[in-house]
């Protein structure tokens, strides 16, 4: 666990690599334009990888609660479901679709429902850019 991993920062090189190619690509610099770019294409899905790997305990986010680091093991330990929900989630899947791929397939809901809600996908959103 490294205190120091800061998704603002993270992302901050993301979206500079981003603006760079970006530029590169108009044969100017696009600036702003282009951070601008990357946050309407990657944020939502760079912040629910972020946030799944904090609450799976693989990597810890500063700016993240430290109760939610490895939440998921201590929670569900060797719940075969869990990596299932996850690989979903991972895949950009909503709470419902996941509901109703369990549906379909015979799944206990009930356990799904408890899973999602521990992982709360949508806590996440409330994160803005720097704080904009």
């Amino acid at each position: 666990m490294n205190e120091t991993d800061s998704m603002y920062a993270v992302a901050q090189k993301e979206a500079d690599t981003h603006k760079w190619i970006r530029s590169q690509e108009a044969g100017r610099d696009l600036g702003e334009e282009a951070v601008r770019d990357w946050v309407q294409q990657h944020w939502h899905d760079y912040l629910r990888a972020r946030w799944l790997e904090h609450i799976q305990g693989t990597r810890f986010w500063s700016e993240l609660e430290r109760s939610d680091f490895g939440l998921l093991q201590r929670l569900f330990p060797n719940d075969p479901l869990l990596e299932t929900v996850l690989t979903r989630l991972k895949a950009g899947k909503e709470n419902l679709d996941i509901i109703h791929w369990a549906t379909e397939n015979h799944i206990p809901t009930e356990v799904i429902c408890q899973i999602l809600c521990a992982i709360d996908i949508n806590r996440i959103r409330l994160f803005r850019f720097f704080g904009n």
